[in-house]
């Protein structure tokens, strides 16, 4: 984990963590020894089952935090809620993303700013929030990407877009906050089908295109975020994939 002097349990901030990838990150997280602060927005009864959960195993080591991020007060509120009950903060895991196709000649500007606030404008807000606190703890931060930030999918620019600048701003976080915050990317393939997805043959020809032919899982994700967080200590503006060799192939 990140370093931590005062052999405290190290803390973790995990926006969109209640469900899907998030939840398998919160849950990994949680295993290793770490506090978490699950960030939710609309999914309160599965943050709070999985907060029973978490808690269940090891009392008074998860605290629920629900709000829209791309309110102006929500990123400062997040860390203010780590700091207040935990004391600290190690690691922030960027998570949370709107996604959805918005085809060129069709997009709103509320679709953009959607796409931009939630992948983009919220990780900036959060990072600078968080850069006292992760500073005194020689801790991390970890955005989740996408492949799509390299490969461009088409109908979907708003969003490829904003998770390049993404990966661009993991790379000028990595400068601007060393050396005491680490700041690391991940960019997942497909790891679960978007929901309401169920066209078999379109996921037949990805898993065809893909070297290791088949689909990540959230475990493949968090194993990552461990791997940055806990193991990766000279390794800082960095992009993993975790695409199942997607990234290398025409």
């Amino acid at each position: 984990m990140p370093s931590n002097p005062t052999h405290a349990e190290p803390v973790a901030l995990v926006t969109g963590g209640a469900r899907r990838i998030g939840a398998g990150i919160v849950r990994a997280l949680h295993g290793a020894g770490m506090k978490v602060v699950v960030h939710y927005r609309a999914s309160a009864a599965e943050a709070q089952a999985l907060e029973a959960e978490l808690e269940n195993t090891r009392a008074n080591s998860v605290v629920l935090a629900s709000g829209d991020l791309c309110d102006v007060e929500t990123p400062v509120s997040l860390i203010q809620t780590a700091t207040r009950h935990f004391g600290r903060l190690d690691l922030l895991v960027n998570n949370a993303s709107s996604f959805y196709p918005t085809p060129l000649g069709e997009t709103s500007t509320a679709q953009f700013d959607d796409l931009i606030g939630t992948n983009l404008k919220v990780p900036y807000f959060l990072a600078q929030a968080a850069t006292e606190a992760l500073t005194s703890a020689e801790g991390t931060i970890i955005n989740i990407a996408d492949l799509y930030a390299d490969r461009p999918m088409k109908s979907y620019p708003v969003y490829s877009a904003a998770k390049a600048a993404l990966v661009s701003l993991t790379r000028s976080l990595a400068r601007e906050l060393a050396p005491g915050v680490r700041v690391n990317a991940i960019a997942p393939g497909v790891i679960l089908w978007p929901e309401g997805n169920d066209d078999e043959n379109a996921q037949h020809r990805i898993i065809a295109r893909t070297p290791l032919k088949r689909i990540g899982t959230p475990a493949d994700i968090a194993s990552a975020v461990l791997f940055l967080a806990r193991d990766a200590k000279f390794i800082t503006g960095q992009v993993l994939y975790i695409d199942g060799g997607r990234s290398i192939v025409a």
